[in-house]
């Protein structure tokens, strides 16, 4: 390692750049002098190329480094400055901050695309590393394989110039990012489990194991890499997983009931599982239903929870508090305190497929008075304001500290004033960040309007033009449903 400093100081001294390599930290620091010299050095490397004045560079920068710790050893982490190495960078096709990329013996492999998060990229990038699939001679390497936190994928063939074994391989090469693979090419592995001819077996997470649900599944379909596929989305999660931040958005593909607490299985397994069986033992009679479900440690989803859902860290206490969230973006909650024999779930989920369940939808009050010209809207007055079937609505969503929100506020209340002997048009206008936006409009940055007309309330109009007083009106008057009225008179088309 003397060694390799020594010769990283040398190199940048003959290059007019000062030694970039840090052993402070588990962080590499590269720049143009020995990037080549350095990433060749390792098999796999993950490289954050970043500006230090970049705010999305700041808040990886502490993830970035615990992840590097954790994968000391096994996978190297690096970082360039680009705004003092805009060689290396450029070469790399950075344009953007931050940029990770995976190097492979100090070639440009892929691009991260995994979370951004320590144990999403420890977990990401420990997948990165060794063969797609792990050979496993013994049986006590079967053990020690499938011994893991996560689930595993193996397969079982008579021999190494089985037939199915190529495909099965090609499959790893293509999903070892997202599961951990190995083999055998011996059967006897597999007879343990049932197998007598060459198949997969999944391996669902030993610390998720239950009563209620086989610890093991059999692949027995026709092997192709799209049933494989198929075949580990459709059972790696069982009827229960663990949800976290990492796979929270392939769960949450279908309406999902969640059970937050205070959730560790890296300290506390047994504890963990305890409400877990408790949530299992019921959900398991509903097998088969419209409803999918899945555990939660609340602190990962507090910011989450207390956003959309109202719920803050005394909610439940040490009892789980249940959700639910449909495809569609509705929101429930179990108000009643969850029981220990299961009853209160019981009774929620009957209720939710019955249909006697209450949405929860974030809201401001509604207005006591609405009679300014721009009329405010709510999530509990939307589909009053916005969904009334007679009249043509512009909505403008907007948040409180958005400076364009500011500037547009005059020309919004000039056009709502132009327009208020109209009957048939609301100009309205509804603060985002502090109720829920009704599906059907995207709203990722403000402020964002869309226009509802009659007839079409389903398929919004998201309006993309000027935000000039004549910019709005060109636009009404095309898109509305009747003539403008302004100031008592029938605009034309």
């Amino acid at each position: 390692m003397a060694a390799r400093l020594l010769l990283a100081a040398t190199l940048a001294l003959w290059s007019g750049f000062p030694a970039t390599v840090s052993s402070r930290r588990d962080v590499l620091e590269l720049g143009d002098a020995d990037f080549d010299y350095l990433a060749t050095e390792h098999e796999t490397m993950l490289v954050k190329f970043y500006a230090p004045w970049c705010g999305h560079c700041k808040k990886l920068a502490p993830e970035f480094e615990k992840a590097a710790t954790r994968l000391k050893g096994t996978v190297q982490l690096a970082k360039v400055d680009c705004t003092a190495h805009s060689e290396t960078c450029g070469r790399f096709g950075v344009s953007g901050y931050p940029t990770l990329k995976i190097f492979r013996n100090g070639k440009d492999s892929a691009p991260y695309d995994g979370p951004r998060s320590a144990d999403g990229i420890h977990h990401y990038m420990k997948k990165q590393t060794g063969p797609d699939s792990v050979l496993l001679q013994t049986e006590e390497d079967l053990q020690t394989f499938t011994s893991h936190y996560d689930a595993s994928v193996v397969g079982v063939f008579s021999g190494a110039d089985g037939s199915r074994l190529p495909e099965f391989l090609r499959a790893a090469a293509l999903l070892r990012e997202q599961f951990r693979f190995a083999h055998s090419a011996e059967l006897q592995p597999g007879r343990k489990y049932g197998v007598t001819s060459e198949s997969v077996l999944l391996f669902r997470p030993p610390r998720l194991s239950n009563k209620f649900e086989d610890s093991v599944v059999v692949f027995k379909d026709f092997l192709t890499i799209g049933s494989l596929r198929r075949f580990i989305r459709d059972n790696i999660s069982g009827l229960c997983p663990h949800m976290t931040v990492e796979n929270r958005d392939r769960l949450r593909g279908r309406d999902l009931l969640t059970a937050y607490y205070d959730l560790d299985y890296h300290h506390n397994i047994r504890g963990s599982n305890y409400w877990r069986n408790r949530v299992m033992k019921i959900v398991s009679t509903f097998s088969g239903r419209s409803l999918t479900f899945s555990v939660a440690n609340k602190k990962d989803f507090l910011s989450e929870l207390e956003d959309e859902f109202g719920l803050g860290t005394s909610d439940g206490g040490e009892l789980p508090f249940i959700t639910i969230r449909t495809q569609l973006g509705h929101k429930y909650t179990m108000r009643e305190e969850f029981t220990r024999d299961g009853r209160s779930l019981q009774r929620f989920i009957e209720d939710y497929f019955a249909g006697r369940l209450k949405r929860y939808i974030k809201s401001e009050p509604v207005p006591e008075r609405n009679a300014a010209a721009v009329k405010v809207v709510v999530a509990e007055s939307f589909d009053e304001v916005v969904n009334d079937g007679g009249k043509d609505v512009l909505i403008q969503f907007y948040s409180q500290s958005c400076s364009h929100c500011k500037k547009l506020e005059p020309v919004y209340r000039e056009l709502a004033e132009t327009l208020s002997s109209d009957p048939n048009i609301v100009i309205a206008k509804m603060n985002a960040a502090d109720n829920d936006v009704p599906l059907g409009y995207d709203v990722q940055g403000f402020p964002t309007i869309y226009f509802a007309p009659v007839g079409k309330k389903d398929e919004p109009i998201r309006y993309e033009g000027g935000r000039e007083l004549r910019d709005f009106l060109k636009f009404l008057k095309t898109e509305a449903s009747h003539r403008l009225l302004i100031g008592g008179w029938k605009t034309e088309l």
